[in-house]
């Protein structure tokens, strides 16, 4: 009997969440659909998943991710995101942190938490599309849209450009910065609070929108069969979607059953929120279990 898909793939991801260093980043939560790029594979990204330099992050509609660096920052994107990981370096005995966070499309925002201020020196850049800001222990939000790139100093201190446009220095908490795609950009200015909440609920992950978190308990249960052909159609569809299911194999008096599913729901009821987006996509009858 050869499950060798779904068995490799569970194995990929317990390598890379076991590793023998470090991780330069782990994911911590995932409002599907989300996938992990690497060596030109795509594979559903799930919480637990240590990164790797050059390594992409992709979400699709309605998606969220949640990533903790390794000197502590949170790394959240929004949906339609494509953020790449480089240069990533943990030196001087763990006390230096450096690395480049390329924004390539969506919206994004870097949070460092006091713990990690005093822990971990870091030296991190973030490229918002075509603008480059340099980080030393802040809170900022961006987003490479369409039109513009926008960066929005919440908290601390940075420096932006974009290509050969003077450097700017933003100090100023709730401050902002927007760069046209074909025009000057212009002035740093105050964000008011009513803008600044839309645009961080463009990176955060809601509760009630079915997100997979570590070491969350609930399962969401989408498909049972005695054929191993019918389980794997249903997964192989899940995962190109960018939802990260599993086969979960049981076997009684009755013979053998495999059931798909996707586990690490944090609480029932993002469970059935997750069943209930399931159920948008075709999925018949989806059903959250503990």
């Amino acid at each position: 009997m050869k499950l060798t898909r779904w068995i490799l793939a569970i194995l990929l991801a317990g390598l890379c969440a076991s590793g023998f260093a470090a991780p330069y980043a782990v994911v911590e939560g995932v409002q599907m659909p989300a996938w992990l790029e690497r060596s030109a594979s795509l594979t559903p990204l799930l919480p637990g998943m240590a990164l790797e330099n050059t390594d992409l992050i992709r979400t699709g509609a309605n998606a969220r991710v949640l990533l903790r660096l390794a000197e502590g920052s949170d790394v959240k994107l929004g949906e339609n995101a494509v953020l790449k990981l480089d240069n990533m370096n943990l030196g001087q005995g763990g006390k230096l942190f450096s690395g480049s966070l390329e924004v390539l499309k969506g919206a994004f925002r870097f949070t460092t938490k006091a713990l990690s201020k005093l822990r971990v020196r870091r030296e991190i850049n973030v490229s918002i599309a075509s603008v480059t800001a340099g980080i030393r222990g802040t809170d900022l939000w961006g987003k490479a849209a369409d039109d513009k790139d926008i960066v929005c100093l919440i908290e601390g201190k940075i420096t932006v450009n974009r290509g050969s446009d003077p450097q700017v220095v933003m100090q100023d908490p709730r401050s902002f910065y927007i760069a046209p795609k074909n025009a000057a950009p212009l002035p740093v200015a105050p964000v008011d609070a009513e803008q600044l909440r839309r645009w961080s609920l463009e990176t955060e992950i809601a509760p009630d929108q079915g997100a997979v978190r570590k070491g969350g308990r609930w399962k969401v249960y989408v498909a049972q069969s005695k054929e191993q052909a019918e389980a794997l159609a249903v997964y192989d569809r899940l995962r190109e979607q960018g939802y990260g299911a599993e086969i979960h194999v049981t076997k009684g008096g009755a013979g053998i059953d495999y059931r798909v599913r996707i586990a690490g729901l944090p609480t029932q009821a993002a469970a059935q929120a997750l069943a209930a987006r399931l159920a948008q996509l075709g999925i018949e009858q989806p059903s959250a279990s503990r």
